[in-house]
């Protein structure tokens, strides 16, 4: 193969992986009765996700990040505003690296 292929390759099989991933979910949740124990599963999993991504973060992360993070879960739970959160999580990151630097 190719060295100037290769890329080519990737980015089609990746391509064709996220296009089936996005057309095969419809089609196989048409399929499965809802229930309520499914709604509820579908319900959380978007949280379970961000949680599955933060939980990476700050497992391989630094104090910045933890700092960050406890930021934002307070300002969360007691704003109940999730853009909001975000938004304080990233400024105490970037405060946190200004001051370092």
């Amino acid at each position: 193969m190719s060295a100037d292929l290769a890329p080519w390759i990737a980015i089609a099989l990746a391509a064709a992986v996220t296009f089936g991933t996005r057309t095969l979910g419809p089609v196989l949740m048409a399929r499965v009765p809802s229930t309520k124990r499914v709604q509820r599963f579908l319900d959380c999993l978007s949280t379970s996700v961000i949680v599955a991504i933060v939980a990476g973060f700050l497992a391989r992360g630094t104090p910045r990040e933890a700092v960050a993070l406890a930021a934002g879960a307070a300002a969360m739970l007691l704003l109940r505003k999730p853009l909001l959160s975000m938004a304080i999580a990233m400024a105490v990151a970037a405060l946190w690296s200004a001051c370092q630097s």
